[in-house]
């Protein structure tokens, strides 16, 4: 696979499979088109690590699991995406060890650059999938969680700071402030700062 940087002229689904994996820089596939992936912020990396340690933590005698934003997931036959965390189990069967095909519960953490495509793009890609049962859209510069499930036919309900949230999908409750754990934006801040006074009250 040629270098790429942004964008680039139409490529093989194939070529773009065998490239990636040599490559050093993750790439999305859309259409022949193939997009370079930008790095991430502290709270992004915090948010996803921490909300993976909680998911594995509590999935980990069970048959699904989760992985992080280096598995790629084919949402169609021509569309390649690298979601922040899937969940997937183990009847997800693939011929292609780098890529998976039928998670059960995807997550984004949204920032500035990539909102639109997220609640956009993807978002019809993944509630697409038979597979999906939730979709979990984490907010970084505000203490706001999203999550769209199929039995609510996709409509969307907000957790915030205080709350906790049951992923249905594989029946297992985390708390929000767990997933905002030293993540110190100014809700976050408020909050602690709000818990700290009413104990010593």
């Amino acid at each position: 696979m040629p270098p790429l940087n942004a964008k680039t002229d139409h490529l093989l689904v194939a070529d773009f499979l065998e490239g990636e994996r040599e490559s050093e820089i993750k790439h999305e596939y859309v259409e022949g088109q193939v997009f370079a992936m930008a790095g991430a912020s502290l709270w992004h990396n915090l948010l996803t690590g921490n909300l993976n340690g909680l998911l594995w933590n509590q999935l980990r005698d069970k048959p699904c699991f989760p992985v992080t934003g280096d598995m790629l997931l084919k949402t169609t036959k021509d569309r390649y995406r690298y979601p922040d965390l899937q969940i997937i189990c183990d009847d997800d069967s693939s011929e292609d060890e780098y890529v998976r095909e039928n998670p059960v519960l995807i997550v984004e953490v949204l920032s500035r650059s990539t909102r639109r495509v997220d609640k956009t793009e993807k978002r019809a890609e993944y509630l697409a999938i038979e597979s999906v049962q939730e979709y979990v859209l984490i907010e970084q510069d505000v203490a706001e969680i999203e999550i769209q499930r199929r039995r609510a036919n996709w409509q969307p309900e907000y957790y915030y700071l205080g709350q906790d949230i049951t992923f249905e999908s594989v029946g297992i409750t985390v708390s929000v402030q767990d997933i905002y754990q030293r993540v110190n934006n100014e809700d976050v801040v408020s909050y602690l700062r709000e818990l700290q006074e009413a104990s010593h009250s």
